[in-house]
């Protein structure tokens, strides 16, 4: 079968037009691919919206030894600060904790908070509640969390002149949590309103 020049045009046309909207079906089939992977890549970390902010106060005087709900874990969380000798702060270092996307509450430099889990798999968040933190002051872990189990958690702010600020979440055992309690205080936190 021939073809005329303008069939030929023609034709070539039609196939442009063909590739193009393949092209443009190979996109939006990507894009919406792309709708079932997480927007806010710190809620999928942990972390709970950064808008939020809290109120904390710390008693020196409460050591609470908790026992999980049942069905449940118990989790507990720990903040430090830990800077070099002779270097002060202004005020308190506040820390939030954030579990599945949603904080849990917030804590002062040496105390801790603690709160239910239920059994399964979790992400663990934590950062600086402030303005003028860096971005990176955040640290984030997995949980496979047991029922009736109780779990440990420690958060530290490290701030040296040797290497920039920065943030770490970590893992205690039971013998160092329980210490831990022993000399910390225990913080309770409101989200501001």
């Amino acid at each position: 079968m021939e073809y005329s020049y303008s069939e030929l045009k023609k034709l070539q046309m039609e196939e442009k037009l063909v590739r193009k909207y393949f092209v443009l079906v190979l996109l939006v089939a990507a894009r919406l691919y792309g709708q079932d992977q997480p927007t806010d890549l710190r809620a999928a970390a942990g972390c709970g919206p950064a808008r939020i902010q809290f109120n904390v106060k710390t008693d020196k005087k409460q050591h609470t030894v908790a026992q999980p709900e049942p069905g449940k874990a118990l989790i507990y969380v720990f903040s430090e600060y830990i800077s070099e000798r002779g270097y002060q702060t202004i005020g308190h270092v506040t820390t939030r904790v954030g579990m599945d996307g949603n904080w849990m509450g917030a804590s002062h430099q040496s105390s801790y908070m603690f709160f239910s889990a239920e059994p399964g798999a979790h992400r663990l968040c934590s950062d600086v509640q402030s303005m003028f933190a860096p971005k990176n002051l955040s640290a984030a872990a997995d949980l496979s969390a047991e029922p009736g189990k109780t779990y440990y958690y420690r958060v530290v702010v490290k701030d040296t002149h040797i290497e920039p600020v920065h943030m770490v979440m970590s893992p205690m055992d039971e013998a160092e949590g329980l210490l831990m309690i022993s000399k910390s205080a225990l913080s309770t936190s409101q989200a501001k309103k």
